[in-house]
């Protein structure tokens, strides 16, 4: 339950990060992402997944999440190249905490644009948004995403058993968080 707000729709820039609204032409990227072997093994998405899938994340399934206030979902660029996407879930406005959750596009991975992300939109979500809490949740054997929670400032706290699905079945999560006085010490 959203109690009627809603994340505003704008940009988010830091230094030569943009998180962005997607728009129609961000599909061939998606695309690309969704059927790469490594964001198939650490997400439930579509198998094949294709440019109409992509299609329907843009124009259906990120607005609805939006106009619900469960969310928000961002496309990363760097330097106005797409490098992924981002984006808020889980969100309970009432409480005060949410999700967020990453893909990098393959061609971008291991140069830092998820971490940068990662930072930029928790801090938003915290600060701007008036979030208490704030979750990254990655399977176990996903280190490279671990890695990425952990520079950007999230605190490991533990794991929920069999909390995820990915093609091959149910995995273990580990949570990791950032809550508002995390940022004190920045």
């Amino acid at each position: 339950m959203s109690a009627n707000r809603v994340f505003p729709t704008q940009s988010i820039t830091h230094d030569a990060i943009t998180l962005r609204t997607l728009c129609a032409s961000d599909a061939p990227f998606i695309a690309i992402a969704g059927a790469d072997a490594e964001t198939q093994k650490w997400l439930p998405l579509p198998k094949p997944y294709t440019i109409d899938d992509a299609t329907h994340f843009i124009g259906e399934i990120a607005v609805a999440t939006q106009t619900a206030g469960t969310g928000i979902v961002f496309a990363i660029e760097h330097n106005d190249i797409f490098v992924g996407c981002i984006d808020v879930k889980r969100t309970e406005w009432v409480n005060g905490d949410c999700e967020i959750g990453y893909w990098t596009m393959p061609e971008h991975r291991g140069r830092g644009f998820m971490t940068q992300a990662l930072t930029i939109l928790s801090k938003w979500v915290l600060v701007e948004q008036g979030f208490v809490r704030v979750e990254v949740r990655v399977a176990v054997d996903n280190l490279s995403s671990q890695r990425v929670a952990v520079k950007a400032g999230f605190i490991r706290e533990g794991i929920a058993r069999q909390a995820g699905r990915v093609h091959g079945g149910r995995v273990d999560l580990i949570i990791f968080s950032r809550v508002l006085s995390d940022l004190d010490s920045e």
